[in-house]
């Protein structure tokens, strides 16, 4: 017969010491889990690299213009556009938000004379290489523009 009694057994040390990593294990995922993270709010910062006048080369239609990048002061990652796809700096300002180096127009706004915009940019150094398309009802131009910044 094997001996019983208060003594720990060589299966119940391991039992045990697997049982101590196990929960070691347990608290470093609860305790990294607990931490904030960081893409869970606007970086205001990204944002910044965005805002101010950049001159506009359009390749499809072969227009050039200058814009002017403001901030939503009602959002932490928006912007405005003014003079977006030339369409005038009288004109609504295209809306836009800010992530990292992307911004994305705000999907389907009329901006200018009836035109429906929809698209994205990328931002690199001093450039935003944007892919937009522009739709007036009867005609939708699919345009490719850099914005270089001034």
């Amino acid at each position: 017969m094997g001996h019983r009694g208060g003594h720990l057994t060589r299966n119940n040390m391991k039992n045990v010491n697997l049982f101590i990593f196990i929960m070691m294990m347990a608290l470093t995922v609860v305790i990294t889990g607990c931490s904030k993270d960081q893409g869970s709010e606007p970086d205001t910062g990204s944002r910044t690299a965005f805002l101010g006048k950049w001159n506009v080369n359009e390749t499809y239609t072969r227009l050039t213009y200058e814009v002017n990048i403001t901030a939503d002061p009602n959002s932490n990652s928006g912007v405005f556009i003014s003079n977006f796809a030339g369409t005038g700096s009288s004109s609504t300002p295209a809306s836009a938000a800010v992530n990292g180096t992307s911004i994305v127009l705000d999907a389907n706004q009329v901006i200018g004379e009836g035109i429906i915009i929809n698209g994205s940019g990328t931002l690199s150094g001093t450039k935003i290489t944007w892919n937009y398309s522009l739709d007036d009802g009867a005609t939708r131009l699919q345009a490719i523009a850099t914005y270089t910044k001034q």
